[in-house]
């Protein structure tokens, strides 16, 4: 008796229990006031996709959706949002990358085993493909039409074109000195004729078709350097084939 007596004169005395931990997390009540409030969202969401039926919308939203999986290789229908046409477009531009380097690397070998080192250069970028050959090597002075020599540049011209998809435009360069020839007027004539004459050569040569190249004159409108001095002259003085991927809307 005398012990439960201390006991008690313990706890009556103003000694207290300590109180019980804290759960951890978030109170019970918050977590099922936020799952009824999502629940309510979907209710309405799910309620205003019923009253706002548009088949054309959804088959574009489909089409963005198969697109960003992967399933989605061509776009027949013409419905593609604006991620798949951006996807479509950046396959393209790395095909057509591909395919000029491919046939840069494939002109400079041809130049190579013709040995052509001396007459002909071969740069890209990437809109296209240039190969340049100096005036010498194709037309003699004032004259429009080809030189024995320049059949064969002009078979790695054809060549070009056979083996990969592109279109040709074949540009025709003066120095600005005034033409001596009789037949042509001014060299903006001369220089159109000449590209003329490189591209009737490939179309009786080949089987590359009419639509596929166009042939252009600048006279000396674009020189590579100062027409100054003779050097930089005979710079000037070329015919170009530009290699262009086809597809592209300005060439």
């Amino acid at each position: 008796m005398a012990k439960e007596a201390v006991e008690e004169e313990q706890t009556s005395g103003g000694v207290q229990s300590e109180p019980p931990p804290q759960e951890e997390g978030i109170p019970a009540w918050m977590a099922t006031f936020a799952d009824m409030v999502t629940l309510l969202l979907c209710f309405f969401v799910l309620l205003l996709s019923f009253t706002n039926q548009d088949v054309t919308n959804f088959r574009i939203m489909m089409g963005s959706v198969q697109e960003a999986l992967g399933v989605q290789t061509k776009d027949p229908s013409a419905l593609a949002a604006p991620y798949a046409e951006t996807a479509f477009k950046e396959r393209r531009s790395v095909r057509e990358n591909r395919e000029i380097v491919e046939l840069g690397a494939r002109l400079k070998k041809f130049i190579r085993s013709k040995d052509l080192s001396k007459m002909a250069r071969v740069s890209s970028d990437k809109s296209g493909v240039m190969l340049r050959f100096d005036n010498s090597a194709m037309f003699d002075k004032g004259s429009a039409k080809l030189t024995p020599e320049s059949k064969q540049g002009l078979q790695v011209v054809i060549d070009g074109m056979e083996n990969k998809n592109f279109n040709l435009i074949i540009r025709g360069h003066t120095d600005g000195a005034e033409t001596e020839s009789k037949l042509y007027a001014s060299n903006w004539e001369l220089s159109a004729a000449r590209a003329a004459s490189c591209l009737r050569y490939i179309l009786d040569h080949s089987t590359v078709k009419a639509n596929r190249m166009k042939a252009v004159g600048y006279a000396s409108a674009k020189p590579i350097l100062p027409s100054t001095t003779e050097a930089n002259k005979r710079t000037n003085r070329r015919v170009e084939f530009f290699y262009m991927p086809v597809g592209r809307s300005k060439w």
